[in-house]
């Protein structure tokens, strides 16, 4: 699926897409539901063993990425809520 597909599945404009895929804290978290949602990103897991698969198999799948895919972010982030 392209970007752009998945913007218009989860009915959001390709820049808010971008935004949510930059961290960008003043999307709404409906949003980020709703992507998530539909890439089946799970948000929540109460089983821990459920949740150390989910993350070794990302883990995985992460290691096939390109580097950039990892930049830090340019900016500062204020997590000071």
């Amino acid at each position: 699926m392209t970007a752009q597909e998945l913007a218009e599945r989860a009915g959001v404009s390709r820049p808010l897409l971008s935004r949510v895929e930059k961290g960008d804290m003043a999307v709404s978290l409906g949003a980020v539901f709703e992507i998530a949602t539909i890439l089946g990103v799970p948000l929540f897991e109460e089983d821990d063993e459920r949740l150390t698969t989910l993350l070794a198999t990302e883990r995985r799948t992460n290691a096939l990425l390109r580097q950039r895919a990892f930049q830090a972010s340019r900016g500062k982030i204020d997590n000071d809520f």
